[in-house]
């Protein structure tokens, strides 16, 4: 079947949609919804669909495209839930078990039939961004491949809405003063729903040290504590630790608040950078071990653990993103777990994203984002070439979430490459006018080809998880919900300490590593991609620098990105 893909963005439930009905023998196209009627009735008119799907929408479709075509709306919230910022109360009000619907586009908001819908639970720390690309996402694909089912059929006729037992009818646009956190009165568990609820859009708008941020992340700190409920208390790695009435929350990202119509920059940036000279000396950096006791709630994004045989080195960085400090001290923690007596060290094994290459955020702030970008490469070099020369073990990546750039090849460094069903690949830099570097140029041919290779960086589109196996770039697929992946990658990884080949295979991958580095070492790979990637950074007619800007400050793209626009289409 032909199916045309409309949406607000090309977002990870975009992309994930795209990918999982591919792999079951759909042709796909692609239009985003920019709030040009035209441009999507001229989408609609040369891709024909017989179904169209929008899986994540802000904007209504025309009314002569829906009563023309049957059109698929994936709304997060259970039947009978309507409304624009549905995940944003759910969290809020401490709900436990929510839901995806996939409806049919009509005149009203959210009111439409129902073809399928698939409920989920929520847990408990999870912030909404988070929830979003984890059960969320897992829930609406499971609603959208039997919506789809039931439409190919031709036989299933929708069912009118009722409200179920945990949906709330409609509910408005949230606002900020929805949002508040009143320092003074309001519990920590309160204070952690309000940030998990705007995380990571649009934040939760307050006042510190004498001026206005939109805070972002939410964490619970179970031994720090302040004198007065909203003073700043600590650092770490970035974050900020903030005082409440009853205990204290770490706080990792900051974006300020500019007036309405201003021209100066506002994105985020981990909140020490953010507050920079406002930040008062006298504040500690507090460090969390790298192994933290069991039992401790306190926020870190490093963390590491034995298991008998196996070591677990556990990050965890906002939005994917890796600056030089972030990947100097992750590099400083692998060499660490690298002392350590385990025969296979697992790298990641945590819900969400795993990593998506460099910090495009902290590059753009920097007083000379070029210089800043080629620290940032040279660190995340260092991490994978760590990982690459690691030949006393087992290393695997075991992905919970999505991976991008530089983050997939960190991953594909590693001797095995587990993704939980739903993490989505996206091995390209193009779009964001690099040529690429962390040893791509061996990683990628390695696994998948010289032609593969080939054309995954340039056709710039996303991996499901399944068919990175079927490529090459993973060795399996875990049937994992999110938070049950961790236990999951213990167990199988126990399983791989105990095989009685294990000596034989790091045997033999010593060997292979010794043959490949006579054939070609790996500082010569590094060189030849560094060249194009200096240029890419210091040349002022190069793309980078603007498009990394407009990624950045998040500009509204003005059409359909040409790799996507052309999808579905006979050549």
């Amino acid at each position: 079947m032909h199916i045309l893909l409309v949406a607000s963005a090309f977002n990870s439930l975009t992309q994930r949609v795209l990918a999982e009905l591919q792999d079951r023998g759909h042709t796909v196209g692609v239009e985003l919804a920019l709030g040009n009627d035209e441009a999507l009735r001229e989408a609609v008119r040369v891709h024909s669909p017989q179904l169209i799907v929008a899986p994540m929408l802000t904007t209504a479709i025309p009314q002569d495209i829906w009563t023309a075509h049957t059109c698929l709306i994936v709304h997060p919230g259970p039947p009978g839930d309507r409304g624009p910022s549905s995940l944003d109360w759910t969290l809020q009000g401490g709900v436990e078990s929510w839901g995806v619907t996939v409806l049919e586009a009509v005149a009203e908001m959210d009111a439409g039939d129902v073809w399928a819908w698939s409920p989920l639970k929520v847990p408990p720390l999870a912030g909404k961004s988070d929830l979003y690309r984890g059960e969320v996402a897992d829930a609406a694909l499971d609603a959208v491949l039997l919506a789809v089912e039931r439409f190919a059929s031709g036989k299933y006729k929708p069912q009118k809405q009722k409200t179920a037992a945990l949906a709330a009818g409609w509910r408005p646009f949230m606002k900020q003063a929805q949002r508040r956190i009143d320092w003074a009165t309001d519990t920590t568990e309160f204070v952690l729903r309000q940030l998990r609820a705007a995380d990571s859009q649009p934040g939760v708008l307050d006042e510190l040290l004498g001026a206005q941020w939109y805070l972002h992340g939410g964490h619970p700190e179970d031994e720090l504590r302040g004198n007065t409920p909203g003073e700043l208390i600590a650092t770490r790695a970035g974050a900020v630790c903030r005082a409440t009435v009853d205990g204290a929350v770490w706080i990792a990202q900051l974006r300020p608040w500019r007036e309405p119509g201003s021209r100066l920059p506002s994105y985020k940036l981990p909140a020490v950078q953010a507050l920079g000279e406002l930040l008062p000396f006298e504040v500690p950096e507090v460090p969390a071990p790298l192994q933290l006791p069991a039992g401790r709630r306190t926020w870190s994004d490093i963390r590491y653990s034995e298991h008998g045989a196996v070591g677990v080195l556990n990050f965890s960085f906002l939005g994917g993103a890796m600056s030089t400090v972030q990947c100097r001290r992750l590099l400083q923690a692998y060499r660490f777990a690298c002392t350590r007596p385990t025969s296979v060290l697992v790298l990641g094994g945590l819900r969400d994203f795993f990593s998506n290459g460099i910090h495009l955020n902290v590059i753009e702030a920097a007083d000379d984002p070029a210089e800043e970008s080629w620290a940032n490469i040279h660190a995340m070099n260092d991490l994978v070439e760590a990982v690459l020369s690691t030949t006393d073990r087992l290393t695997v990546s075991a992905l919970g979430g999505n991976a991008a750039a530089g983050g997939v090849m960190l991953a594909l460094a590693a001797d095995e490459v587990w993704c939980r069903d739903g993490a989505v690949l996206n091995p390209h830099y193009k779009l964001m006018g690099l040529y690429g570097s962390e040893y791509w140029t061996y990683i990628l041919p390695r696994r998948v080809g010289e032609s593969e290779a080939l054309r995954l960086t340039q056709s710039t589109l996303p991996v499901s998880a399944k068919r990175a196996v079927e490529l090459g770039m993973a060795e399996s697929v875990l049937q994992a919900a999110p938070e049950e992946l961790g236990d999951e990658v213990l167990r199988l990884a126990a399983q791989l300490a105990a095989s009685p080949d294990l000596a034989e295979r790091i045997a033999r991958k010593n060997a292979m590593r010794e043959q490949d580095e006579s054939v070609k070492p790996l500082q010569r790979y590094r060189d030849e991609e560094l060249t194009h990637m200096r240029r890419n950074f210091f040349d002022a007619r190069e793309p980078h620098a603007g498009l990394r800007s407009a990624f950045v400050r998040k500009e509204k793209a003005s059409h359909t990105p040409p790799q996507v626009a052309r999808l579905g289409l006979a050549d």
